[in-house]
This record gives C-alpha cells, sequence and structure tokens, in this order.
C-alpha cells in the first residue's frame, strides 16, 4: 500500500529536479549572453570587428544557426559535456551579435525591457508548468504564427516599414508568450516519461535541449518587447 505513494513521490522529485536543471542552465546561457553583449558593446575594436565586417557578422549569423541546428537535431547522438559546451558556445555567439542593441536602444531601456521580459516569461512558464489543459493545439498555432513572423520579418527587410515592423513586434510577444507556455508543459511531459533509472549525461543533454529551448524563447520574447518598449538613442 505504501509503494505507490513512493512512487509518486520519487517521481515527482525527479521531474523537480530535472526542471531546476533545465531552468539552471537556461539561466547560465543567458547570463553569458548578457555578459558577453555587455563587454563588446563597451569595447569598440570588437565592436568595428564585429559589425564593420560583413562577412564576420553573417559567420557568426550562420554559426549560431548551425549550433541550434546540431544540438537540437543531434543532441541525443552527443557526449552530454559535448552538447553543454555547444550551447555555451551559442550563447557567447548570441551575445557578440546580440551586443548591437547597445548601439540602437539606451541602456535604461534595455534593462528595464529585460525586467519586464523576466516577469512576463516566469508568468507564461507557471501557466504552462500548472495549467491541466493541454497545450499541443495552441503550440501548433503558435508555431505557424513564427513561421509568418519569420516570413514578414524577411518581406520588411526590403519595404523597411515601421508599421509593420511594430505589427510584428506586437504578434511575436502574443507568439512567444503562448510558445513559452508550451514548451515549459512539454518539458514537464518529458521529465514525467522519463523511465527510472536514467544515467546522468542522458538527463543531462535532455536539460540542455530544454535549456535551449526556453532560451530562444526568451531571448525572441526580449526582442519584440524591445522594439515594443525600447528608447533609441
Amino acid at each position: 500500500m505504501q509503494s505507490i505513494p513512493l512512487k509518486r513521490t520519487r517521481t515527482q522529485i525527479q521531474v523537480n529536479e530535472f526542471i531546476r536543471s533545465v531552468y539552471n542552465w537556461m539561466a547560465i546561457g543567458l547570463g553569458i549572453t548578457g555578459f558577453v553583449a555587455y563587454f563588446i558593446s563597451n569595447s569598440e575594436t570588437m565592436m568595428r570587428f564585429i559589425f564593420g565586417n560583413q562577412i564576420i557578422f553573417f559567420g557568426l549569423i550562420i554559426g549560431e544557426l548551425a549550433l541550434v541546428f546540431s544540438i537540437s537535431a543531434r543532441v541525443q547522438k552527443m557526449q552530454a559535456s559535448t552538447a553543454t559546451s555547444l550551447f555555451v558556445l551559442y550563447a557567447a555567439l548570441n551575445g557578440a551579435t546580440l551586443s548591437a542593441i547597445f548601439l540602437i536602444y539606451t541602456r535604461s531601456s534595455i534593462t528595464s525591457t529585460f525586467f519586464i521580459c523576466a516577469a512576463t516569461f516566469v508568468a507564461s512558464s507557471i501557466f504552462g508548468m500548472v495549467t491541466k489543459r493541454d497545450l499541443t493545439s495552441m503550440g501548433q498555432f503558435m508555431f505557424m504564427g513564427l513561421i509568418g513572423i519569420v516570413i514578414a520579418s524577411v518581406v520588411n527587410l526590403f519595404i523597411r516599414s515601421s508599421g509593420m515592423s511594430l505589427i510584428v513586434s506586437y504578434i511575436g510577444v502574443i507568439v512567444f508568450v503562448g510558445l513559452t507556455a508550451y514548451d515549459t508543459q512539454k518539458l514537464k511531459t518529458m521529465a514525467l516519461s522519463q523511465p527510472d533509472g536514467l544515467d546522468g549525461g542522458t538527463i543531462r543533454k535532455g536539460a540542455i535541449l530544454g535549456a535551449l529551448t526556453l532560451y530562444l524563447d526568451f531571448i525572441n520574447l526580449f526582442l519584440m518587447l524591445l522594439r515594443i518598449l525600447g528608447s533609441r538613442d
């Protein structure tokens, strides 16, 4: 009679440990990105090196995309240490490219927008964690919205409409708030479905993949909010 409660307790502990690991790695990634972005923004030499040379800048962008696809598609075939190193490298490269925001927006507005983004992200993530509603259909709808945002953003590169940019940003906030809730619920489901006896390396790789997913949600939500709330220099 005692085995079922004990099993439930053990399962809940495993879920909590996995989710905690995901958020810890996400926080580490954000910390690295913030540090690198701030450091580079205070170095005129580095800013000129990255943004004064299109080959370097677009090389960094391509490198970031390659790392995201590599981690997402091949994480189960990697060593846990490799997956962790690639995630840290991605966070650093993203910090290098995101240092451009310090050229566009005031530091006070970047700081205030970050805290607004953090509060919004936490609220969305908590909702995804505690809701009993299946968010799969919402997640699919938000993914379609994400595709629309990408297409609209590419089109706007040519027409350069400030109005379209603002509309895309507002829609982007809604999309990434929804994706944050959906991805959080998906991580919780993944944690609950993990079999007993998994080795630490496998659990670490799952945590890194989850951290990358939430990291991307946070960064994109932050950028969308910054376009709406940020004060330009």
